[in-house]
């Protein structure tokens, strides 16, 4: 009798199986990667024009695995106010995290938001870093998002399709941090980083600084006078895929 009901119980779940032809698919292929982002700047190393030494900050953020091109913006275009001005201007990522749950071409969000070795969310200053870990089926793509600490709208991230986790149906792995570009929200009129008025830590209050309404640009299209770092300078972001499910 066991073996009879074990017989049927196999017999409905490979029934069940063959009626969907995707499902083998979601079972095998699936690599889990752990993305590592150190802020590898000098401390007091950066320094505005009045002589005013600061550290460079990244907040925290996220890693999006999405199938879709541009889930989080598009170069030309308006922030479509789905929370990439809260990541950007105050380096929090929940508004845009929660958005993205409704966007069926991304597959899962990731939320980094503790260094490593601490116990309590905060940003990552110099010698410092962020770890998110998350997994991905072959055809998937990475978004990381990540605010430039004290600037008024500015954020870290790939360009708006994201970087392939996939060539030639292997995982990627090693230095990626070629891949980040810093960019320019739109929202929020710039200031000189590390002592501009409306941003963090000197800002009264989260979105006092001067509205922009201009669209999202790759920093180096922008012209306002003030200096940037080379994000290899500041920032090391590496990615390692640790194993394949099918391999299990």
């Amino acid at each position: 009798m066991l073996n009879r009901i074990v017989g049927v119980t196999l017999g409905a779940i490979l029934g069940v199986l063959a009626q969907d032809g995707n499902a083998m698919e979601k079972m095998a292929g699936m690599t889990t990667f752990t993305v590592k982002i150190e802020n590898i700047a000098v401390k007091d190393g950066m320094k505005a024009k009045d002589g005013t030494k600061w550290s460079f900050a990244m907040s925290p953020g996220l890693c999006i695995v999405h199938t879709n091109d541009a889930p989080v913006f598009n170069v030309g275009k308006k922030d479509r106010g789905k929370g990439l001005e809260r990541q950007a201007e105050e380096g929090n990522p929940a508004v845009l995290a929660d958005s993205l749950k409704a966007d069926k071409g991304v597959k899962s969000v990731t939320v980094f938001n503790t260094p490593i070795g601490t116990d309590t969310p905060a940003p990552i200053t110099p010698g410092y870093a962020y770890e998110c870990i998350f997994e991905a089926a072959p055809g998937s793509r990475l978004t990381i998002t990540s605010m430039f600490g004290q600037s008024n709208d500015l954020f870290y991230a790939p360009n708006e399709s994201g970087i392939a986790l996939f060539s030639n149906g292997k995982p990627i792995s090693g230095d990626i941090t070629a891949k980040m570009i810093l960019w320019d929200a739109g929202t929020e009129v710039n200031e000189e980083p590390g002592v501009g008025p409306n941003q963090a830590p000197r800002q009264k209050a989260p979105n006092t600084g001067k509205d922009e309404n201009s669209v999202v640009k790759n920093i180096k299209d922008v012209k306002d006078g003030f200096n940037y770092p080379k994000t290899a300078s500041v920032m090391k972001v590496t990615i390692t895929p640790a194993k394949t499910s099918s391999s299990n």
